[in-house]
């Protein structure tokens, strides 16, 4: 099987060449970074589960309406979605203090906020990916004034979805980021969730004891992040069944 032209490779992804026009082939990596990857590691089985996550979620959004990239699981590893231009942001929706926001703030981690509170990242590894207001996003020309106001409501109608779902599960739902896409159906633009959802996007807490369940753990040195994502995974019931996480894939593309 021969293998696709590779298009981007970031830290936790891959994406190749799709086998439609308009396609993308993405493939989750095992890689762990953090502190903008001046820590990193490879954590077996971790590439499985959030791809396996990933479709979940986004398949639940396909559900409610709301559009992202996600077409299609294609194995373990890889998933075949919608190319789009991707948003230069990273779009943060925080529902509990924690992480950066209660160390800028000096607020005490888990504090619940009066509202969920949206911030805007600029999408730059060498800068730190920098916090940026919405009078920058416009004057640069990253996203307009009606990009904006609907991609606030795009995160807002995920934030709704993902915190049910979590909290039926006895997981509190602290933050989460995402990124947008723009896809274009003749002269329309839309603009789409892409990227993933996963415990890489998250932060994850279980509702009784606070255990983290997301990458804390491997920033934090908190313990096995592959059995964080893993119970994860058991409470939503994605788990593979073809096998052990570590059995799955190796890389290749699907024709």
């Amino acid at each position: 099987m021969a293998r696709r032209k590779k298009i981007y490779e970031g830290k936790a992804k891959t994406l190749y060449e799709g086998p439609e026009p308009g396609t993308l082939v993405q493939y989750f990596k095992d890689d762990a970074t953090a502190f903008n990857a001046q820590k990193h590691a490879t954590i077996e089985g971790k590439g499985v589960l959030n791809n396996r996550l990933s479709e979940f979620f986004m398949n639940g959004l396909t559900a409610l309406g709301i559009p992202n990239h996600f077409i299609k699981r294609l194995n373990m590893r890889e998933q075949l979605i919608r190319q789009c231009e991707i948003v230069p942001l990273e779009v943060i929706v925080r529902n509990y203090a924690a992480g950066s926001m209660a160390k800028r703030l000096g607020l005490e981690e888990g504090i619940r906020l009066p509202r969920p509170i949206i911030e805007f990242s600029y999408k730059d590894d060498a800068l730190g990916d920098p916090l940026v207001p919405e009078e920058y996003i416009i004057a640069f020309g990253w996203a307009s004034q009606q990009d904006l106001d609907d991609i606030v409501a795009l995160a807002l109608r995920v934030n709704d979805y993902l915190s049910g779902v979590m909290y039926g599960v006895g997981i509190r739902l602290v933050d989460f980021k995402i990124e947008i896409g723009r896809v274009w159906d003749g002269d329309y633009m839309r603009l789409i969730v892409a990227d993933e959802i996963s415990p890489d996007s998250c932060r994850l807490w279980d509702i009784e004891t606070n255990q983290k369940l997301d990458k804390d753990v491997f920033r934090r040195d908190l313990g096995s992040l592959t059995d964080a994502y893993t119970e994860v995974a058991r409470r939503l019931g994605v788990l593979p069944t073809n096998g052990p996480i570590e059995d799955a894939d190796t890389p290749k593309i699907i024709n």
